[in-house]
């Protein structure tokens, strides 16, 4: 194992927090059955992961950075992913940028909670197929029957509504509205919010049409910041 991974390790182990770790499994539902299940945790928060990215994102490798992605535990990863969308951000070279990307695809059986998905595939694959016209790299994964794939797929839109174009977000979140799972209900419901949040109209539209077959969460996360008399007619199907 290279030396860097050991100093990380390290530097992560430090920030150990015993209560954390034995708070996060239950938070990220990691029990038999529940979509966390088998993740081990350190118990370290999360901006002190950040702080130990930022500390060695320009110094450790992909071949590296593979070690920590791939690991068991949740915060190794986590790091990972925070030190990958530094280097992604920093690339000034398309090769590099697209090295990058080749590698988030290749290890995304390892973005495999929330956490992990929502930090890190709008800063990556989002930007990246936004910048190139590559929309296929997500719809790719919208298309999957892997529940994490879809997600990155619908958050992975997030730097399309921060550029204000907003199809891309309104195609997934049609394509995977009955989804069975609650963790794509919340997803669909929060890209909507952005997306109301750069143009309400658009969300206003989006809703006359769809709202009465979105599943409740969906239903509640996409409103959230609209005036209250608003909501309540959408909640009471008075639309």
């Amino acid at each position: 194992m290279g030396n860097i991974i050991k100093e990380i390790e390290e530097a992560l182990a430090v920030l150990s927090i015993p209560e954390k770790a034995e708070f996060f499994p239950k938070f990220f539902k990691t029990g038999k059955g529940e979509y966390g299940e088998g993740d081990v945790f350190l118990g370290v928060k999360v901006p002190d992961q950040r702080s130990v990215a930022k500390e060695y994102y320009s110094k450790i490798s992909l071949d590296d950075l593979s070690v920590l992605l791939s690991s068991k535990y949740h915060e190794y990863r986590l790091t990972a992913l925070f030190m990958l969308i530094s280097k992604f951000e920093k690339a000034k070279d398309k090769a590099v940028k697209e090295q990058i990307i080749q590698f988030y695809l290749d290890h995304l059986p390892h973005v495999n909670n929330w956490d992990l998905v929502d930090s890190s595939c709008y800063k990556i694959l989002g930007r990246y197929a936004f910048e190139n016209g590559k929309e296929e790299l997500l719809r790719n994964l919208s298309d999957s029957e892997e529940m994490w794939h879809k997600r990155i797929a619908v958050v992975g839109t997030m730097h399309y509504v921060k550029k204000g174009s907003f199809e891309l977000t309104k195609e997934f979140v049609i394509k995977n509205l009955k989804h069975p799972h609650d963790l794509m209900h919340k997803a669909n419901g929060w890209l909507l919010r952005e997306m109301g949040q750069k143009n309400e109209t658009e969300l206003i539209n989006f809703l006359d049409k769809h709202y009465q077959d979105m599943p409740r969460t969906s239903l509640r996360y996409a409103i959230e910041k609209l005036d209250e008399q608003v909501r309540q007619d959408y909640l009471k199907g008075r639309i």
